[in-house]
């Protein structure tokens, strides 16, 4: 296991390990904002090579689930703040994922009673979870030029608050069906302007993005998540090797501190990635078997096939605060209990128990 532990230098951070752990929604955050047991959380887990947030949303509208937390004022970015200064002084580091849901959202989630925004008007098919059951998510409106731009923007500005409250760095959540995913993907974007039809156009937002972020706080504090195959959230993709081969090689001259594969079992476009993309890759692999969760064999078969160059794993990380320490030796392994995966209090969520040694 020991090239698990190997350093890895990671924009102007040199990582003490290749353990990275993945972004996961807690739903634990009142009012849009974090708190101390969110602080808590994260500081347990600050033996991770790197942390990476559960999604943040860059603005009001880019909410798609309840009681996630937001980077888009001042007084948010004070509250994470807490959580950062937890995370360093306990040895971490620690990015925040900024995730612009889209279309996955509901009018209940905005005080003004709003739509979701989207590249088209094409509703994911989903549902959404409400404190009064579950609800389809609506038909979205169509973005128009001006909202594409104010998005940029608003990404820039998260981007921005987000260096203010401490951290390390940002990720772009361009996976798992939301926002930058629904341009780049022809299922969800229909659009006929320079957003849409081509594969060039539908990178373009994506493109936007990273760069205006990269260009306000430097392109080594900014990753980008991708999901090649994906069918999260409705989404469809004709031909994923052309549109990331497409992407990655857009991107690739904005030496961005990392791309960060989410495997949806098509191994060969994550080849592909790992060919054409020139910096640091983390893959969170698809397990190929029955296995309840990747295992730290998966991650070590991943660094030794030369895949990427570390591995995020999800809920191990969140059942084990000590992963790090209890690979070393072996385990044993708290299994997650996914009755408390989303909402709330402490059980669940700090209270899982680290190894007596």
């Amino acid at each position: 296991m020991e090239e698990l532990f190997a350093p890895l230098r990671v924009g102007k951070m040199t990582l003490p390990n290749r353990l990275v752990m993945a972004p996961m929604t807690r739903s634990r955050s009142v009012d849009r904002s974090v708190n101390a047991l969110t602080a808590d959380y994260y500081a347990q887990r600050a033996g991770a090579g790197l942390i990476i947030t559960e999604g943040t949303q860059p603005s009001v509208i880019g909410q798609g689930y309840i009681d996630t937390p937001g980077l888009h004022s001042a007084e948010q970015a004070e509250d994470w703040r807490r959580v950062t200064d937890a995370v360093h002084a306990a040895g971490g580091r620690i990015f925040v994922q900024l995730m612009h849901s889209g279309r996955v959202g509901h009018s209940s989630l905005y005080p003004d009673g709003a739509l979701p925004v989207a590249p088209s008007p094409i509703a994911t098919g989903g549902q959404m979870y409400t404190p009064d059951g579950m609800v389809d998510h609506p038909v979205p409106r169509e973005m128009t030029l001006e909202d594409i731009a104010q998005t940029v923007e608003d990404f820039v500005s998260a981007a921005k608050h987000a260096v203010d409250a401490g951290f390390d760095g940002v990720e772009l959540h361009g996976a798992n069906g939301y926002l930058i995913h629904q341009f780049l993907a022809d299922g969800s974007n229909q659009r006929t302007d320079v957003y849409g039809g081509s594969v060039e156009n539908r990178v373009r937002f994506a493109d936007e993005v990273a760069r205006a972020v990269s260009d306000a706080i430097g392109p080594e504090r900014v990753g980008i998540r991708i999901s090649p195959g994906s069918t999260s959230e409705g989404i469809s993709e004709s031909d994923p090797a052309e549109l990331y081969r497409t992407l990655i090689r857009t991107l690739a001259p904005y030496n961005l501190a990392y791309v960060h594969i989410m495997e949806f079992g098509h191994r060969a476009v994550t080849e592909l990635v790992r060919a054409e993309w020139p910096g640091t890759l983390i893959l969170n692999p698809h397990k190929t078997g029955t296995e309840a969760y990747v295992s730290p064999e998966i991650a070590l078969e991943v660094l030794q096939d030369d895949l990427a160059d570390a591995v995020s794993l999800g809920s191990l990380w969140l059942a084990n605060p000590d992963l790090q320490r209890r690979i070393r030796v072996g385990g044993p392994f708290n299994s997650p209990d996914a009755a408390t995966f989303y909402g709330g209090d402490h059980r669940g969520y700090t209270d899982y128990p680290m190894l007596d040694v």
